[in-house]
């Protein structure tokens, strides 16, 4: 069974149904149980549930030593942004000890935040600093773009006996979604293909897989099928599914709200080049950000980051060059 929920509400489900689950999930962090009537408090009680000190470096720190323990901490961070100041603990300490200790220490722990928070944000709140995450061995990173995605991988973040690095984003909030309403756990490292099509394939993640259907359904008024896929997580990667689309289309366009040259997009067209470079009938293409910081003004943000249009042009582009080599 499944009903209907929005993209913040699906991650609130899975939280609840684990630590109803599992007594060794906890969860704390800034603004969290400030009063009686915090509902997680109120369910799970002052030893599960936790206000923290305004120290990101504390509270990561923290979750490491619980982690290691036997507990499953779930940190809330907030804003991707503001784990940058606790940077040791995320890169060099929390993914390093299961492999420093030779296997005899896990470290099962959540460090949850929000990114491309884009609607007049600004410089310091609207960005997608994942790429300086991707390739630590040891960390894992989840990318929900639907309710649905949202609930299975945090489920599955909580399970992982590794540390997790889950950024929900701060556009899709409010979207709804059908989620399973039973226990409901997405694998790590599997691409979803969101929409199927035979003429170019679109990789996006996050908020921008939302405006890549969306693009899809332009396009297809146009007489162009796009295939829209999401990897879902960026470490592990999921690169077999995306050469198979790319083998069957014979076109790639990557569509990432991260700049240019700070993006995952990069990242797997650098992989689709070593592996799936025979395949291709067209260069790839790549749909991001300005390599700038977000301004303020809402028309400039605009003009920076990636949207409909640009994906259709970039698609357009991708096809017409496809034609010309037939």
């Amino acid at each position: 069974m499944a009903r209907e929920m929005m993209y913040g509400e699906a991650i609130g489900a899975a939280m609840t149904e684990e630590m109803q689950r599992d007594s060794g999930v906890v969860l704390y962090g800034q603004n969290l149980a400030m009063t009686e009537r915090d509902p997680m408090l109120r369910k799970f009680g002052k030893k599960r549930v936790r206000i923290a000190p305004i120290s990101e470096t504390a509270e990561m720190g923290v979750a490491v030593g619980a982690a290691i323990t036997g507990l499953r901490p779930i940190v809330e961070l907030w804003m991707s942004e503001f784990m940058l100041v606790a940077f040791d603990q995320l890169i060099n300490e929390a993914p390093r000890l299961r492999y420093m200790s030779g296997g005899q220490v896990k470290v099962p722990l959540v460090f949850k935040a929000g990114y491309g928070f884009a609607a007049g944000w600004a410089g310091q709140h609207s960005n997608c600093i994942y790429h300086t995450m991707m390739g630590i061995p040891g960390l894992k990173i989840a990318l929900p773009s639907t309710a649905a995605d949202a609930k299975g991988l945090m489920a599955a973040a909580i399970r992982d006996d590794n540390p997790v690095v889950y950024l929900h984003h701060y556009m899709l909030t409010l979207d709804k979604g059908a989620v399973p309403e039973d226990e409901y756990v997405i694998p790590f490292g599997v691409a979803d293909v969101k929409r199927e099509g035979s003429d170019v394939t679109i990789v996006a993640t996050g908020w921008m897989v939302k405006k890549s259907l969306a693009a899809a359904e332009v396009l297809s008024q146009q007489g162009i099928n796009a295939e829209v896929i999401d990897p879902r997580t960026l470490a592990p990667l999921d690169i077999k599914t995306i050469i198979n689309s790319v083998h069957k289309t014979g076109g790639l366009v990557l569509v990432d709200q991260a700049t240019r040259h700070a993006s995952a997009a990069a990242i797997i067209a650098a992989e689709i080049a070593e592996h799936g470079s025979k395949a291709l009938k067209a260069p790839i293409k790549l749909v991001t950000a300005l390599d700038t910081s977000i301004p303020f003004s809402e028309p400039l943000e605009n003009y920076v980051l990636p949207n409909e249009e640009k994906i259709v042009s970039a698609v357009k582009s991708v096809v017409s060059r496809q034609a010309a080599t037939v």
